[in-house]
């Protein structure tokens, strides 16, 4: 088993620009946290970011939607983790995913970044060992197209299709956030 989770953290870029490229899939899956089990962030500059709190089956956590750029959302996670005293094993990151197809979503407990650099600097400034919610938003074919492709808008139906997996994937989100990540893994994973 697990430990219940304190906090989540939805990766993505500040401002409109950004607002419905693929890249802040992490800010849309807080959203529907949000949406869903209820409460309202609010600016806070000593943890540069959007803080909130909410409650999943009578779980109080945490919530955070950095206002730095992606590269440096290690230091908004730290700041946060660190006032609060949340372990790193109770954080969950949601994060747009490449390496998966678009419409797919997964949970998965530490491992590497993928080159992912919003985890990257999250690893630089905490470690690896902290929950994942991939969000597929799919790979353009080439290594060279990935910048301008996960800072790009997907279109309708891929989208919809992102915005599903992402239900889906808050839908499974309570096993986990009381501590049961195998549980959650299955139930997401099986979908």
């Amino acid at each position: 088993m697990s430990e219940p989770l304190s906090l989540i953290v939805g990766l993505g870029n500040p401002g409109e620009k950004y607002d419905q490229t693929r890249h802040n899939a992490g800010f849309w899956f807080v959203d529907e946290v949000l949406r869903r089990h209820g409460g309202s962030l609010r600016a806070e500059s000593r943890f540069s970011g959007e803080v909130g709190r909410t409650s999943i089956d009578g779980q109080d956590i945490w919530l955070l939607k950095p206002t730095t750029f992606m590269n440096r959302s290690g230091q908004s996670v730290a700041a946060l983790a660190a006032f609060y005293k949340i372990p790193l094993q109770r954080i969950l990151v949601a994060h747009d995913e490449i390496d998966l197809s678009v419409g797919d979503a997964r949970f998965k407990f530490s491992g590497g970044h993928g080159g992912h650099n919003g985890l990257r600097d999250i690893f630089s400034h905490l470690g690896r060992d902290f929950w994942r919610a991939r969000i597929g938003v799919g790979h353009p074919g080439h290594r060279d197209q990935v910048i301008d492709y996960v800072l790009g808008r997907p279109g309708k139906d891929e989208a919809e299709r992102i915005a599903r997996a992402i239900d889906v994937a808050v839908d499974t989100l309570p096993p986990l956030a009381a501590g049961l990540g195998e549980r959650a893994m299955q139930a997401l994973h099986s979908r």
